[in-house]
C-alpha cells in the first residue's frame, strides 16, 4: 500500500510538472484559443470542446517545453517557479519530453484529418525555428513567428472543434488572419515585464531595442486595433464603444505606468483585451450566420488609399 501510494503521488507530481510548463500561458494562449476555436468552428458539440483544449495544450506545451530549456538561466530571474529553475525536472529529461512529445502532437492529428496534421507539422516547424535555430533573438522574428505560431494553434484548434475536420470557413480563415495580425503588431506588450531577464539572455526584445518607441507603439496600436475590430466584425454601439474605451485604456498604462509591477499589471489587462477579441466570431454568426463572411473592403480602402497617397 505504501508503495502504491508513492506511485501514485509521483504520477500527480509529475503531472503537475508538465502543467507548469503551460501555466503562465493559460490566460493568454490556452484560453482565448479556445474561445476562438469555440467561436469560429464553430463548436460541434459539447464533448469536442474537450478534444479541443487538449489539441491546443498539448501544441501549447510542446512549444513551452522546447523554450524553457533554451534559456533556463532567464527563467531563474523572470519565472523561478517554472519546473526547471523550481528544480522538479532536469533539462535533459525535459529535452527528451520535448522531441518525444513531436510524434504525440502529430499521432493525435493524424486521428482528425491530413489537414489538422498539417497544421500540427507547421506548428512544429515554427517552434524549431524559434527555438532551435535562434529565431527569438530578434524583435521582428520573435513577433512574427509568435504569431504565425498563435495562428497555427486557432486554425488546429478551430479544425478539431468544427464539424468538418477539413477545413475552415471563410469567417474563421479571416478571424486567424486577424489574429495574426494584431498579435504580430501588439505581441511586445508581454515583453516589457521581462526586459531584465531578456537582457541577461541576450535576446533582443522591442521594449529593449526601442525602450520609448516601443511604448508609444503599443500605446497606439491596441486603441487602433479596437476601432477596425468593432469595424470589421460590425458590433453595435454599445458593444463597440466598451471594446474601444478599454483598448484606449490598455494602452494608455502601457505609455504612462512603467515599472515592472506596473507592466506586469498592465500585460494582464492586454490578455483580456486580446481574449476579447476573439468572441467576435461568434457575434458574427449569431447576427450573421455562416453563409455570410466580414468584409475586408474597409482594409482594403485604407490600404489602396495609402499605397495611392
Amino acid at each position: 500500500m505504501g508503495i502504491q501510494s508513492f506511485d501514485l503521488g509521483k504520477i500527480f507530481s509529475d503531472l503537475y510538472t508538465v502543467f507548469l510548463f503551460t501555466r503562465s500561458d493559460i490566460r493568454i494562449a490556452l484560453i482565448p484559443v479556445t474561445l476562438f476555436a469555440v467561436a469560429a468552428a464553430p463548436l460541434s458539440s459539447p464533448l469536442r470542446l474537450l478534444d479541443t483544449i487538449l489539441w491546443i495544450w498539448l501544441h501549447l506545451l510542446q512549444f513551452n517545453v522546447a523554450n524553457q530549456i533554451k534559456a533556463p538561466e532567464e527563467d531563474k530571474i523572470n519565472k523561478p517557479s517554472r519546473p526547471i529553475p523550481a528544480g522538479r525536472i532536469t533539462v535533459h529529461d525535459a529535452t527528451i519530453l520535448r522531441w518525444a512529445l513531436v510524434p504525440i502532437c502529430l499521432a493525435y492529428s493524424a486521428l482528425y484529418s491530413v489537414q489538422l496534421m498539417s497544421v500540427s507539422l507547421s506548428m512544429l516547424l515554427f517552434t524549431a525555428w524559434y527555438n532551435e535555430h535562434d529565431g527569438d533573438k530578434e524583435p521582428l522574428s520573435k513577433n512574427l513567428l509568435t504569431a504565425i505560431m498563435y495562428g497555427c494553434l486557432e486554425m488546429g484548434g478551430t479544425l478539431v472543434a468544427a464539424r468538418d475536420h477539413t477545413q475552415v470557413s471563410p469567417t474563421g480563415l479571416i478571424a486567424t488572419e486577424l489574429t495574426v495580425a494584431v498579435f504580430s503588431s501588439t505581441l511586445h506588450a508581454q515583453d516589457f515585464k521581462d526586459a531584465d531577464g531578456d537582457r541577461q539572455t541576450g535576446r533582443r526584445t522591442f521594449p529593449i531595442a526601442y525602450p520609448i518607441i516601443s511604448r508609444i507603439a503599443i500605446g497606439l496600436a491596441i486603441p487602433l486595433w479596437s476601432i477596425l475590430l468593432t469595424l470589421l466584425w460590425e458590433l453595435d454601439l454599445l458593444s463597440a464603444t466598451a471594446f474601444v474605451a478599454y483598448g484606449c485604456y490598455v494602452g494608455t498604462r502601457f505609455m504612462f505606468y512603467r515599472s515592472v509591477q506596473d507592466d506586469k499589471r498592465s500585460c494582464k489587462y492586454y490578455s483580456t483585451w486580446f481574449s476579447l477579441h476573439h468572441l467576435f466570431p461568434a457575434y458574427w454568426y449569431y447576427y450573421h450566420g455562416a453563409s455570410e463572411h466580414p468584409s475586408l473592403a474597409f482594409v482594403e480602402y485604407i490600404l489602396s488609399g495609402s499605397i495611392i497617397a
